[in-house]
């Protein structure tokens, strides 16, 4: 079937630097909603669910699954309006969330709110690919997409840091404060400065016979269906992490207070995925990527499972429980950004539909597979890297049926 000719984009006047670092910010907005909460954990749990303090992990849970749902709207969306405006919805509509989060009484209007947090999440985030892919495609956009990762990845370095800064001054609730200050930054920047990318006479109205026609595309295509699958549960692998780090720091090794910085020296060493990808992508291809960096993941969970069975001491087994902690962080840097990548590649006439599926499927996919791992947490970390090493096995098993098309 032939695939009907996008018009030429308009190219932003903005360098190409500012252009990754803007593109950086509005998908970080997504790891800032995270990682800034994970020194909350523990007073959320204290103060709203002291009989069961695991259950403050489904404030991560919660805005991720939001996020998941909002992604099946602002694609279709931003093909039919263009990316501007679905960008500036998105984000009002994450900073209602953020405000009723910050008043919120209980656990449940916590979890209600960071789930309206979550759907307008999806707006920066989806766009932001959709953005990209309008200008960029192939190997061209997966180097893009590492250099996005770079500066993606230096969020989550210092968004504990910053939390565990407000928190410590103003209590937990004022952290959904700095949430709604970024996200009106961001925005303002984009609006200001980046032009709408969709041509007028590219976009799908919509329709749902048009939307249907659309999604039995994308999942039709099986190079797009492995790309789900895989990054699935390479989402999966980071959100069971994410949602249990700060715990494991905490319970496990008895150095809570000191996770700020652990964590952000984690995150700088991940976020050297995204400059290894952007060296090796063009030479060796996304596919090797993928797959080696999946069959590593599965040998240092197997050495983190033995590090906690066997008899190493704390000392040591803390050591291995760092370098596990960073693979699985790093593995995310090389395998998510090149994973949409090839999903998007064949998908460029419809962007914005094949991102909201994409994103959709992988991130609701994701929760429904890392929250049990994450609530199984039992003061070690023996059953989250069980469950790390499953999702990595699996994902490598799939991951080998990504073969490169013949044109």
């Amino acid at each position: 079937m032939t695939q009907p000719a996008l018009t030429a984009p308009r190219r932003p006047a903005l360098s190409q630097v500012e252009f990754v670092a803007m593109m950086a910010m509005l998908t970080a907005t997504v790891a800032f909603s995270i990682d800034a909460m994970l020194p909350a954990l523990d007073d959320i749990g204290a103060e709203l669910t002291p009989a069961n303090p695991n259950r403050a992990q489904l404030i991560l849970s919660s805005f991720v699954l939001g996020m998941g749902l909002g992604t099946l709207f602002t694609g279709p969306l931003s093909d039919a309006w263009g990316r501007k405006p679905v960008i500036l919805g998105g984000a009002l509509l994450y900073c209602a969330g953020a405000a009723l989060a910050y008043v919120a009484p209980s656990l449940e209007w916590v979890l209600a709110a960071r789930l309206l947090q979550g759907l307008g999440a999806a707006g920066p985030r989806v766009v932001a690919l959709a953005t990209v892919r309008d200008l960029y495609a192939g190997r061209d956009m997966a180097r893009i997409m590492s250099f996005v990762m770079i500066v993606f990845m230096v969020v989550p370095a210092v968004a504990p840091s910053i939390g565990a800064l407000i928190i410590a001054g103003f209590g937990w609730r004022s952290v959904f404060a700095a949430f709604i200050l970024f996200s009106l930054l961001s925005i303002l920047w984009h609006g200001l400065r980046m032009p709408e990318t969709l041509a007028p006479q590219d976009r799908r109205p919509l329709r749902a016979g048009l939307l249907w026609e659309a999604l039995r595309e994308v999942l039709r295509h099986p190079t797009v269906r492995l790309s789900i699958m895989v990054q699935t549960l390479s989402f999966s692998m980071l959100f069971a992490m994410l949602s249990t780090v700060q715990p494991l720091f905490d319970r496990s090794y008895g150095r809570g207070d000191e996770f700020p910085l652990w964590f952000a020296g984690i995150a700088v060493i991940s976020a050297l995925a995204g400059w290894v990808n952007s060296r090796l992508v063009v030479r060796i291809g996304m596919r090797r990527i993928i797959r080696g960096i999946l069959q590593i993941q599965i040998v240092i969970s197997s050495l983190m499972i033995a590090a906690v069975l066997g008899p190493i001491g704390q000392g040591p087994e803390f050591v291995v429980f760092l370098v596990w902690t960073s693979s699985v962080f790093f593995q995310g840097g090389l395998t998510i950004g090149n994973l949409n990548a090839l999903a998007m590649e064949p998908m460029g006439h419809i962007a914005g539909m094949a991102a909201s599926t994409i994103a959709a499927l992988a991130t609701v996919g994701s929760v429904i597979i890392a929250a049990p791992i994450g609530q199984m947490f039992d003061g070690t970390p023996l059953p989250v890297a069980i469950g790390i090493l499953c999702c990595a096995i699996l994902a490598l098993i799939l991951a080998r049926g990504l073969k490169r098309e013949k044109t």
